[in-house]
C-alpha cells in the first residue's frame, strides 16, 4: 500500500473506523484518525492502554497491510 491511499482513507469525512488485515494474520484497529501517524514505509499506531491515559505506539508496515476494512463502531 502507497502512503497516499492509507492517508486518503484517514482525512475521509466523516472518518470511518479502519480493520487494518496484516499478512502476517494479525488485525489492527483505527477508530480515530488522530490515532495513526503514516511515514514513507509504516504506520505508527496509537493503541489504547486501560487504566492509562497514554496510548502505546505500535509500528506496522505499509508493504505488509493486506487489506483494509472499513467498519462501524456501532456494530462493535
Amino acid at each position: 500500500m502507497k502512503p497516499e491511499e492509507f492517508i486518503e482513507l484517514l482525512e475521509e469525512r466523516p472518518f470511518v473506523p479502519l480493520l487494518l488485515h496484516m499478512s502476517n494474520g494479525r488485525i489492527h484497529e483505527v477508530r480515530h484518525p488522530e490515532m495513526a501517524i503514516v511515514g514513507e514505509d509504516v504506520v505508527a499506531l496509537g493503541i489504547s492502554q486501560e487504566g492509562s491515559e497514554f496510548p502505546r505506539i505500535r509500528l506496522v508496515s505499509l508493504p505488509h497491510i493486506n487489506e483494509i476494512e472499513q467498519i462501524s463502531l456501532s456494530a462493535k
